[in-house]
């Protein structure tokens, strides 16, 4: 009646959908403009970049000549317990199954062959892995990022994508790039250059279905849950299989390459120095704990302490398992021969734990109880895990992911929570709720507190992520900045700026940003006042020792050659954070700052008594 709209307490989007329901158009039509208003096309503060679906490149060609796979036969094969081979060659048929029997792309939607299904990032290096090829980016200081390579179109959907972009002191120097992708038990592996060619390395064949798919150093690992693992070592060229215990979780720290079995126990490897029996040539697979309840390792996590002696260092394991148990093992580097040892044990989830993570602040948690975390805050004593006052309970929240049953709206790995980020940081959980939502929540590993929303700029549904951290700049003094890249449904990949979230979502509500405090003066020579030590908070030593103590009251008489009608301006009073423990004030401390040109007066009240 009044074509008037009072929206306090009212939320626009069910308004407009009740006024869509009703069919009242003029209503339907300004709540449109105003959702319009408050989205834009170009993204929020946070958006960083876009890059466009790639070009569908051309098929992969088998070799002239190259034989066909036989026929599948009624006897069956010898199994050697494990084998080196050299890798097949390029342009050759893939062994195992004919390709008409492999996996297809579905084809219930036109567009699930261009959606993307993984996104992984390494160094200045991201690939995103489309349903039967994959696009390798490289980022460049002047141009941003830019395509350097594109595989050719597979004959079967890709299941796990694993990039390795730099590895330091390596033995192949500069041709240490690789990208290798996989589906059931093949996996092809190509040879990365910077000025955008790839070459193919070899076709490898694991012989059961593989779960996980990764580098450590330079060696290709892939991992199986029957409890075979291969790996590709890069100086030999050759491919080796081992048959373990059958594998439910991994970690790697440094060279060391840890595998949670379903026996309870934890075996390593050191995939450097690729250790072989003599007597049969398997690979060296060492067993390193066994839990106290045979209970299987269902998640695994390695910190390696920045103490170390001759030695070894000091090694802590965190580990779940299927009963819900979580578990933290410590190494010490005296105690070298005896093993690890049981540090402590906490029995708070009734469902298999999922994930772990143990960093430098927190140890973390995710039972299949639809992914509730519980996390610890850890102490340390110079860099080590310490039992005074110990790890106590931190948060417990709940991360659901609604699962997808028809299968359009991504890869499994490519919509994994989390955590990420290195453990010495901050790490962040990455939910999306609904399966074709095109919004995604960030959410702080150690509290469940939510940092920010990040939203298609395109609208299109989000069916892969992951955070990504790398140096933006090669100048002195560049700091690397952590970035979450969003796939999507239409080919598309979107950058939000990460690192910016992060400050602006810890920062208390109405505290100033460090770039505003730098104006403030610092003294040149000695001061009559109080200089605390430097563990006192910044803001009290700029306040404090940035110049000798002025008189409590400002002065009142106008200065000397000044205009009659001069009048002395308002004081204005900054609040400072509580004060160190060794000051004793009698009131809530202030400063008063007092504009009198061409002076500036500062007077803190009431004066410090120490």
């Amino acid at each position: 009646r009044t074509k008037e709209l009072d929206l306090r307490d009212v939320s626009p989007s069910l308004l407009l959908h009740e006024a869509q329901f009703y069919g009242i158009t003029p209503l339907v039509r300004r709540l449109q403009l105003r959702e319009e208003l408050d989205r834009s096309s170009c993204g929020s503060v946070l958006f960083n970049g876009y890059l466009p679906p790639p070009a569908l490149p051309a098929k992969r060609r088998s070799r002239p000549g190259a034989p066909s796979p036989r026929p599948p036969s009624d006897r069956p094969a010898a199994i050697r317990r494990s084998h080196t081979v050299p890798p097949m060659l390029p342009h050759t048929a893939l062994p195992g199954r004919p390709l008409e029997d492999r996996a297809a792309p579905p084809s219930g939607r036109d567009s699930d062959a261009g959606m993307v299904r993984i996104v992984c990032g390494h160094h200045h290096w991201i690939a995103v892995a489309y349903a039967q090829f994959l696009v390798c980016y490289r980022l460049k200081e002047t141009s941003g990022w830019q395509q350097t390579f594109s595989s050719p179109r597979l004959d079967w959907l890709i299941e796990r994508v694993a990039l390795n972009a730099k590895v330091l002191g390596g033995p192949l120097g500069d041709h240490d790039k690789m990208v290798a992708a996989a589906s059931c038990s093949e996996i092809i592996l190509w040879a990365l250059r910077a000025d955008g060619n790839g070459s193919e390395i070899g076709v490898f064949h694991l012989g059961v279905p593989l779960e996980a798919l990764f580098f450590v150093g330079n060696q290709l690992i892939a991992t199986s849950h029957t409890g075979k693992i291969g790996v590709w070592n890069a100086v030999t060229k050759h491919w080796q299989v081992q048959d373990v215990v059958p594998i439910n979780s991994y970690d790697a720290a440094g060279t060391f390459l840890l595998l949670g079995c379903n026996n309870g126990s934890i075996y390593y490897v050191d995939v450097q120095k690729f250790p072989l029996r003599m007597k049969d040539n398997d690979l060296l697979v060492t067993e390193l704990y066994r839990d106290p309840s045979e209970d299987a390792v269902t998640a695994l996590s390695v910190y390696l302490t920045p103490k170390s002696s001759d030695s070894g260092n000091w090694i802590e394991i965190a580990y779940g398992t299927s009963s819900g148990v979580v578990r933290v093992i410590v190494q010490h580097p005296e105690t070298v021969g005896s093993g690890p040892q049981l540090f402590q044990t906490f029995t708070v989830h009734r469902s298999p734990v999922t994930k772990i993570m143990l960093s430098e602040k927190h140890l973390i948690s995710v039972c299949a109880d639809n992914n509730h975390v519980r996390t610890w805050t850890v102490t340390r004593f110079r860099g080590m895990i310490s039992t005074q006052p110990g790890s106590t309970p931190l948060a417990s929240f709940k991360v659901l992911a609604l699962e997808d049953l028809d299968g359009h709206a991504g890869c499994a790995a490519g919509t994994d929570i989390g955590p990420f980020g290195e453990r010495d940081d901050q790490q962040v959980f990455i939910q999306k709720v609904v399966p074709d939502a095109c919004q995604v929540y960030v959410r702080l590993s150690s509290t469940g507190k939510r940092v920010c929303e990040v939203r298609a700029v395109d609208g299109s549904a989000i069916t892969a992520f992951t955070v990504h951290e790398c140096e933006g700049s090669r100048r002195v003094g560049s700091r690397p900045r952590r970035r979450l890249l969003t796939g999507h449904a239409n080919g598309s990949l979107q950058l939000w700026d990460l690192s910016t979230a992060m400050e602006m979502g810890g920062r208390p509500q109405g505290t100033a940003a460090p770039q505003q405090l730098s104006h403030l003066p610092h003294s040149r020579g000695p001061s009559r006042g109080f200089r605390p030590p430097r563990s006192c908070c910044s803001s009290w030593s700029t306040a404090i020792c940035s110049a000798p103590r002025p008189p409590r009251d400002p002065p009142t008489d106008p200065p000397s050659g000044t205009n009659p009608s001069w009048a002395p301006p308002p004081s204005l009073g900054l609040f400072l954070p509580p004060p160190p423990p060794f000051l004793s004030l009698s009131a809530p401390p202030q400063l008063w700052v007092s504009f009198c040109p061409p002076h500036i007066l500062v007077s803190f009240c009431p004066p410090p008594q120490f």
